[in-house]
């Protein structure tokens, strides 16, 4: 089993209160299948710590789904991508 992690550091664009946060939280869960949150800056509206896991049996769609939420982030518009950070382990780590 594979449990891998990504924690993104972005810069919101057109974003002006923490309610208007919570659909693009919602649209990367449901799009890529993953568990996300916010993981730091809480109560501030446009810097945003997003963490997301997910597990999978090989390391292969773990790799995949890590790398597309990478360049999802980076694609974005109106999301600026400030730092992305990943890891990947085993269940026997």
């Amino acid at each position: 089993m594979r449990i891998g992690w990504i924690e993104l550091d972005v810069l919101l664009g057109d974003v002006h209160s923490l309610k208007e946060e919570r659909p693009g939280i919602a649209g990367i869960r449901k799009h890529f299948h993953v568990s996300v949150g916010e993981v730091g800056y809480q109560g501030r509206h446009r810097p945003a710590e997003l963490g997301v896991g997910m597990v999978a049996a090989d390391r292969a769609p773990v790799a995949e789904v890590l790398d597309a939420m990478e360049n999802h982030g980076a694609a974005r518009p109106g999301i600026g991508l400030l730092s992305a950070g990943r890891r990947t382990i085993t269940s026997e780590d």
